[in-house]
């Protein structure tokens, strides 16, 4: 029986968490998509949700570079035929290698050629190294190669140093690493409207819980939202003027007017502005609003030029 989606010649599949979907994410997918259209297959990725570690070791498990949405959303964009996102729970953490190359890589994918990064493992306690994979090739009929590491930055590309640039602020070496700007993506909520009163209307964003933020401040942003692409500037964190103590993502879209409640929304950030900071009133807060809306004009002027919106005016 033929697995559905692909075809009798079968598939060439990788497997990983794939958190970020990287610039060495990337080499990997497009090894198995060049090959599968030289070989007549299908190319498949085989993943999984939520991270591993949040299962056998939460208190190991990493802050997200990517949600399950936004990690699809990524992936759309790439030339995979088919993407096999798998709950991963515990029996699927006791599984060995054996059991998932025959149940899920060979039965459910149709699996004839495995391709792997160069640090991969998987099978209960990662005891599915490329040895073991070899192995297994040789008795079940499939081919296991490795796609050697993607240098980026003076540095090996991996997920845990993208977390770490982007724990650190360093952005810029962030998205050198992942091929794109690092971004959140989250539903507009409603929020208390002061943005508004002072002249200067946020959406107000909720990430997920377990997604990596940069350090807190104020940033230029570049936002995709339903009515069309906006440059702006983002708060996140708290809001010591207020007094409120919350922990939030406020966005103010230049040149956009318009009801997005509700709506999905992804945010990059492209180039920090200043931290948080305490103002005497509300008064001293749009003036410095007025300063920081032109500075992250300047900011989209150099990295977007055509989301830079004319300055002296908040919309």
């Amino acid at each position: 029986m033929t697995p559905a989606g692909v075809g009798p010649a079968g598939s060439i599949v990788t497997v990983g968490t794939f958190d970020g979907v990287h610039a060495g994410h990337r080499a990997v997918l497009e090894e198995i998509a060049r090959r599968a259209r030289d070989a007549g297959r299908a190319s498949v990725l085989v993943t999984f949700e939520p991270h591993p570690l949040a299962v056998v070791n939460p208190a190991a498990a990493p802050p997200r570079l990517t949600t399950a949405d936004e990690r699809l959303e990524v992936l759309a964009t790439s030339e995979l035929d088919r993407v096999v996102l798998l709950r991963f729970d515990r029996a699927m953490a006791a599984m060995g290698p054996e059991q998932f190359v025959d149940d899920v890589l060979i039965a459910r994918c149709g699996m004839r050629e495995l391709v792997i990064g160069h640090d991969h493992g998987f099978g209960k306690g990662r005891q599915g190294d490329v040895t073991t994979l070899q192995e297994l090739g040789a008795a079940r009929g499939f081919g296991v190669d490795v796609v050697d590491a993607v240098v980026a930055g003076g540095g090996t590309v991996s997920s845990t140093a993208i977390r770490r640039a982007i724990a650190g602020g360093d952005l810029a070496g962030a998205a050198r690493q992942l091929g794109r700007s690092y971004s959140v993506s989250g539903t507009v909520q409603h929020g208390a409207g002061r943005g508004r009163t002072i002249g200067v209307p946020t959406l107000n964003l909720a990430a997920a819980p377990d997604k990596l933020l940069p350090p807190d401040g104020v940033y230029a942003v570049v936002a995709d939202t339903p009515a069309g692409r906006f440059g702006g500037m983002m708060n996140q964190g708290h809001r010591p003027t207020f007094n409120d103590g919350q922990r939030l993502l406020e966005v103010h879209l230049f040149g956009f007017e318009g009801d997005l409640y509700d709506r999905s929304v992804r945010v990059a950030w492209v180039a920090p502005i200043r931290g948080i900071r305490r103002f005497a009133d509300a008064a001293a807060l749009r003036q410095q609003l007025e300063q920081d809306a032109v500075r992250a004009r300047a900011a989209l002027a150099a990295a977007h030029p055509d989301l830079a919106a004319p300055s002296g005016r908040h919309e």
